[in-house]
């Protein structure tokens, strides 16, 4: 049996579109708060994981070495959308290590926010590894191998240490053996693992309450999300969904963007944490659930976070509305 209907689409009063899918909500000690579709099914994260992947450069000692405060770490925990200033940012943070953009092996990225690519076609210039959404986690984990005294020309590989420390953290914060099976490349080129929704979701419950894990790890889990709400424009960018969410809701609302549909996050006041992933990898879908959900614990987020929107055509018209389907509502009211 596959997923439930997560969001709709209609157009006029027909229903043109939907999207599946599951949602996770757990507690720091594993117990499912709630639980919509297959989510122990393993699930490439994504970029969702971000904060997860951020935590060995704080417990390394890399960041105290080279002093990254809030816009370094924000800048390790975000997909940037290759602005000017999430550019300039990135290469800040390079400069502070004594490295530069071709130390980075991200790869190169059209800009996400669309002003920012046509200014470069504008100006005829080509994007760079700077533009990669990814920049930033790159530049953390060249700071840790630095720290490390590692070779930094293949920190990217799968058994390069940087990778294999992310790794063992992974595996630690989920609670999952994470093999072979279940590792993949992700865009940017390091390893992705595939786990399970409600695996993420404790996860990240553990990361926003510091329950179930050590001192020293609970105060890096802090001071990432701290550096999130200092700086959530560079975590993600202009209009998009966590910049809204933790700009409105700092201290609430930790929640982080994956590709292919996922977004990841955790409730502090709440001691939960959550993982979602939209079958066909819609992200309309992915940020709609992420907002109805944060809207739902959070009415206040509303206002800047809008449960559903109108679909207007190319004349301005209003032709139809994408929505959470009738399951998701009630999934979510279930909420509290």
């Amino acid at each position: 049996m596959g997923n439930p209907i997560l969001v709709e689409l209609t157009r006029g009063a027909r229903r043109e579109s939907m999207h599946a899918g599951a949602i996770a909500v757990a507690a720091a000690n594993g117990t499912m708060i709630g639980a919509l579709g297959g989510v122990e099914q393993p699930t490439f994260p994504r970029s969702a994981i971000k904060p997860l992947q951020a935590l060995p450069l704080l417990q390394t000692g890399a960041a105290a070495r080279y002093a990254f405060g809030a816009r370094e770490l924000a800048l390790a925990c975000g997909s940037h959308a290759g602005t000017p200033e999430h550019t300039a940012a990135v290469a800040k943070m390079l400069t502070m290590v004594g490295l530069d953009a071709r130390a980075l092996g991200c790869g190169t990225q059209e800009p996400l926010d669309a002003a920012a690519a046509r200014d470069l076609v504008r100006n005829g210039r080509s994007p760079t590894p700077l533009n990669h959404n990814c920049s930033g986690k790159h530049a953390g984990m060249l700071a840790t191998a630095l720290h490390m005294s590692e070779p930094i020309d293949s920190y990217w590989l799968p058994d390069h240490p940087v990778q294999l420390r992310i790794l063992a953290t992974l595996q630690d914060m989920t609670g999952q053996r994470l093999g072979a099976e279940v590792c993949g490349i992700d865009g940017c080129s390091v390893p992705n693992w595939a786990v399970p929704l409600s695996s993420l979701a404790s996860a990240f419950a553990r990361f926003v309450s510091g329950e179930g894990v050590s001192r020293e790890r609970a105060e890096a889990c802090r001071r990432l999300a701290q550096s999130c709400w200092a700086e959530p424009r560079l975590v993600a960018g202009p209009g998009r969904l966590d910049t809204l969410a933790m700009a409105s809701l700092p201290g609430k609302v930790l929640i982080k963007s994956g590709a292919e549909g996922v977004h990841c996050g955790g409730f502090p006041e709440l001691g939960l944490g959550f993982a979602l992933k939209i079958d066909d990898g819609s992200k309309r879908a992915a940020d709609l659930v992420a907002a109805n959900l944060v809207s739902q614990l959070y009415p206040e987020a509303a206002r800047v976070l809008p449960p559903q929107s109108c679909l207007k055509n190319f004349r301005g018209l209003t032709v139809g509305e994408i929505r959470a389907s009738a399951t998701l509502t009630s999934f979510l009211q279930g909420l509290g």
